[in-house]
């Protein structure tokens, strides 16, 4: 007769561990963790992980994003809800895309809402992770989505140039000397090339508006989310580099998106 394994917590003993930790949605935490956990045994190591600190969205494997059910790995960037702006903003800008590109993809779902809400498109997603691009990958295969693996434009196919309707680029924007302070959930358990955007946090943003003509369509968009405060600095960045550049501001979700394109 095989050893009993350990007796499963109740929902309330869930609750309670995730409370005592801190959790301020205990309840709803506790809810997906009951409902992501095959066994006892997997309960316990999943309240355990999120008691400890892992992020939700990496201890139950995945994260919502525009209604979307993204898989997230562990070492894969957790998307953030205010990026879905971005997405906004592009489908507005760009309502009948036909050639989308998610730089700097993470787990790929800006680029999955993108062909999830235009319809059939082509779909091209890159990031420098490994980790993220076979995870970016599962993601996108239901829009026969490609990912590469690669720095910024190295990494896409060079028929590209010169036919991107939306370049999404949700690029690392943190300053370096910043990273130190933010939550620990993403300081400790995600990537930290996913959040360090340099001295001033800029950057990779420079990187991609500089190559950012070559790719772009006529009447292609940029977009790229940065910060209240960086926002100037990134505007005179995309016209430096020959791009028109506005920033849009998410009232509800305090999100700030610098969208370039060509002139003209």
């Amino acid at each position: 007769m095989p050893p009993a394994g350990p007796p499963a917590l109740s929902p309330d003993a869930v609750v309670a561990a995730l409370r005592a930790a801190g959790c301020v949605f205990a309840e709803d935490e506790a809810a997906l963790i009951l409902d992501s956990a095959r066994t006892p045994a997997e309960l316990a190591t999943l309240v355990a992980r999120r008691v400890a600190g892992e992020p939700l969205e990496l201890v139950v494997g995945w994260a919502e994003f525009r209604g979307l059910r993204i898989t997230v790995d562990t070492g894969v960037f957790v998307p953030r809800r205010r990026t879905e702006f971005l997405v906004a903003q592009a489908l507005a800008r760009v309502p009948r895309a036909r050639l989308v590109v998610d730089l700097c993809c993470g787990s790929g779902a800006v680029g999955a809402a993108l062909a999830a809400a235009l319809g059939p498109v082509e779909l091209h997603a890159a990031d420098i992770d490994p980790t993220a691009v076979r995870c970016a990958r599962g993601n996108v295969a239901a829009y026969d989505g490609r990912v590469h693996e690669g720095d910024l434009f190295a990494a896409l196919p060079g028929e590209l140039r010169g036919r991107v309707d939306i370049l999404a680029a949700n690029v690392p924007y943190v300053p370096t000397g910043e990273v130190g302070l933010l939550p620990a959930e993403a300081r400790d358990h995600e990537p930290l090339r996913s959040l360090d955007g340099g001295a001033d946090g800029l950057d990779v943003l420079r990187r991609v508006a500089a190559e950012a003509p070559h790719w772009l369509s006529p009447g292609g968009r940029l977009l790229s989310e940065t910060s209240q405060r960086q926002a100037p600095a990134a505007v005179t960045a995309f016209t430096r580099a020959g791009l028109t550049a506005e920033v849009s501001v998410g009232e509800d979700s305090d999100a700030h998106v610098v969208v370039g394109g060509l002139p003209g």
